[in-house]
């Protein structure tokens, strides 16, 4: 069955580009309704945003959905991956302004906030979305794919020329229980040598070294370290899974991604829309009885 909250949930913090304090309330939604933000702070014009691929308008550094009267939400990915892992279809989102609060990095203040507000079920069926066919994008050396699978499959590979982080790769089961185990403490990351370039193109003003993880040539300017060695390419396969849940459904299929970001994710998710041979609708018991 669809799922919502049992109850709301409280989040503040600050957004990683823009800087300011934020505050979210994530609220229990009817079936059917899907995830929808609404920009509390604006009265005047639409404030609902729904989180859709399709409405996706910007994805420099983070994801940004916006509506036909201009109205975005930035950097909406780590909330949308956990709402995915805890498999929370309904919701409105209220947020005070243009961008999701970081909290430190990672998913997993939004997934113990989610867990203190308790899910219930709605008497409505869930249908996932299975892939037929491969659909793939790419850009140069850059890849990304969904393919049929039985279950939700992330497999992802980055390569950087820093000491730090070097040729990384993971692959794996995407569940609620992976999903905490192995994805939701892994923080974004970024180099200091970057910092003045993005905040130059007014990104990255609330960043820190408490949100983000900090590469300076061979070392980590963090005082903790790393959570995991490899947390560099889980971060990202974290990103795409929030990315890829603006589809709308849970996916029956296998993510694949090679040297990929918001951008190459979010052109994956339209080009699957696109064709619609490469996929269906899918109720569990259908789903079940094709896996065999």
């Amino acid at each position: 069955m669809q799922h919502t909250l049992a109850g709301p949930a409280q989040f503040a913090g600050v957004g990683v580009h823009k800087g300011g304090d934020v505050r979210i309330r994530v609220w229990p939604a009817a079936a059917d309704n899907g995830v929808v933000f609404r920009r509390i702070d604006l009265t005047d014009v639409d404030n609902l945003v729904p989180a859709r691929a399709q409405a996706v308008c910007d994805t420099r550094m983070g994801t940004v959905v916006g509506n036909a009267s201009g109205v975005t939400v930035a950097t909406i990915e780590h909330l949308m991956a956990t709402l995915c892992a805890l498999g929370i279809d309904n919701a409105v989102i209220d947020i005070d302004g243009p961008e999701v609060p970081i909290m430190d990095g990672s998913a997993l203040a939004f997934l113990r906030g989610l867990d203190r507000a308790g899910r219930r079920p709605l008497r409505k069926p869930r249908r996932s979305l299975e892939l037929l066919r491969t659909v793939e994008v790419s850009e140069g050396r850059k890849r990304a794919a969904l393919s049929p699978a039985a279950d939700f499959e992330v497999a992802f590979e980055i390569l950087f020329d820093s000491p730090v982080i070097g040729r990384q790769s993971v692959d794996l089961v995407v569940d609620e229980a992976s999903f905490r185990r192995e994805l939701a403490d892994c923080r974004t990351f970024g180099f200091s040598h970057e910092v003045e370039t993005l905040r130059g193109a007014g990104l990255a003003h609330g960043a820190s070294l408490e949100n983000v993880v900090v590469i300076e040539h061979d070392r980590v300017l963090n005082p903790g370290g790393l959570r995991r060695p490899d947390e560099f390419v889980r971060h990202k396969a974290l990103d795409a899974i929030g990315d890829l849940h603006l589809l709308g459904a849970p996916i029956l299929g296998r993510y694949e991604g090679r040297y990929a970001g918001h951008a190459l994710n979010n052109a994956l998710a339209r080009a699957l829309l696109a064709d619609p041979s490469a996929w269906r609708f899918a109720y569990p018991s259908e789903a079940l009885a094709r896996a065999g």
